[in-house]
């Protein structure tokens, strides 16, 4: 089974991830961009103000591509849990915002890049937090982190959320921590229980 972690910056993925790998030792717990150098490209990417937003969105893509192929697609077939703190969906959210202007319907340009190679998640826990609060959570350091860039991105995750309601788990994700991976453990054990 393959769950992905979502959302903006800021509310609380790679926290939730961390408590997850120890909650779940036996599950393959992951996130994009990876470590890899192809991940190391998209940080740079993500880091420089200039870079071109269609580069950036191959530079992902690429890092996606050796992810399946690596660590997604070997532990799914060793019939492992994986967990990916960030995944397809981040990209048709965030690449869809930064190339909102420079390609014609971006979001599903993205969704028709993916389609031929990805795997789609099984489920999708959303971690729902306000723009503002998200950006000032993350502290702004990269020009992704933005509240103002960081609606947008909201917005077309309600997007996904509305082509797919089956397939996503809200999690109000203003809570304290703890709250939030509590309840992500229990989201969890639930789909794991219906799996």
């Amino acid at each position: 089974m393959l769950v992905t972690l979502e959302g903006i910056d800021g509310a609380g993925k790679t926290t939730v991830a961390r408590a997850l790998a120890d909650a779940y030792p036996d599950a393959v717990v992951t996130r994009e961009p990876t470590d890899s150098w192809y991940g190391e490209a998209v940080d740079r990417s993500i880091e420089s103000d200039d870079s071109d937003p269609l580069a950036e969105l191959f530079l992902f893509v690429a890092d996606h591509a050796d992810h399946l192929a690596r660590t997604i697609r070997p532990a799914l077939a060793e019939g492992k849990l994986v967990i990916a703190d960030r995944y397809v969906d981040s990209r048709i959210a965030y690449q869809g915002e930064s190339l909102r202007g420079e390609v014609k319907r971006p979001m599903e340009y993205i969704r028709g890049v993916h389609a031929p190679f990805t795997r789609m998640p099984d489920r999708t826990i959303y971690f729902d937090i306000d723009p503002e609060r998200g950006a000032e959570r993350a502290g702004t350091t990269n020009k992704m982190e933005h509240a103002g860039f960081l609606a947008g991105v909201q917005a077309n995750y309600e997007r996904l959320i509305e082509a797919e309601p089956d397939r996503f788990v809200r999690i109000d994700a203003e809570r304290s921590p703890e709250a939030v991976i509590e309840a992500t453990e229990d989201v969890l054990e639930r789909l794991l229980e219906e799996a």
